[in-house]
């Protein structure tokens, strides 16, 4: 195993185990870095094309997307919780989605493919765990960048790179993901919504 796949799996692993909410902008940019490495280090890949790759994996999911995640919790006021609840039955589920998702490929792939396919679907497998398990819009949009991100190491596993015009579509998808989700989930609920919450509550 690699050590930039160590670096993405432990910035998926560990804070759906014991990362807090405004913790999980750090650990998108965590991820970041590890998909800048692996498009550096992909064997036999075009120097410049993995340089672009690279700087443009770095600024805008390590950089900006986590920004504006970060602001988007500090404006919502949203309370420091646990990412991902903290009890066992969440936790066991995790970890045999995490354990399912390495066995999936390993009878068939190389050694690296198989780690990689294992890495790709254990994101999308506690991304998904996230999503039904906290019905925070912030924790929400976390998973949604988690998964985003594994679609992004899943490229490692083609045997040519995507050109760059689908690059810059995908870095167009994930920053308009991450804008327009921080905007929605970015202001708390005004005196007006909450006046209108309870007279719905109250009815006639």
């Amino acid at each position: 195993m690699t050590p930039a796949l160590i670096l993405f799996l432990a910035a998926v692993i560990i804070p759906m185990f014991f990362g807090k909410l405004r913790s999980a902008p750090l650990w998108l940019a965590a991820q970041a870095g590890a998909l800048a490495w692996t498009a550096l280090a992909q064997p036999g890949a075009d120097a410049t094309h993995a340089a672009v790759a690279a700087v443009e994996v770095a600024v805008v999911r390590g950089l900006l997307a986590p920004l504006l995640l970060r602001r988007a919790i500090r404006a919502r006021g949203e309370p420091n919780r646990d990412l991902m609840p903290s009890n066992l039955f969440a936790w066991a589920i995790a970890m045999a989605l995490v354990v399912l998702a390495f066995e999936f490929g390993a009878p068939t792939l190389s050694d690296r493919h198989a780690l990689t396919l294992g890495a790709v679907g254990a994101t999308v497998t506690v991304a998904l765990l996230l999503l039904s398990t906290n019905d925070s819009p912030p924790a929400q949009l976390v998973a949604v960048l988690f998964m985003e991100n594994a679609l992004a190491l899943f490229e490692s596993l083609l045997p040519e790179p995507w050109p760059l015009p689908v690059h810059a579509a995908l870095t167009g998808i994930y920053l308009l993901t991450a804008g327009v989700g921080a905007w929605l989930i970015g202001a708390p609920e005004g005196p007006a919504v909450a006046s209108a919450g309870a007279a719905v509550e109250e009815g006639p």
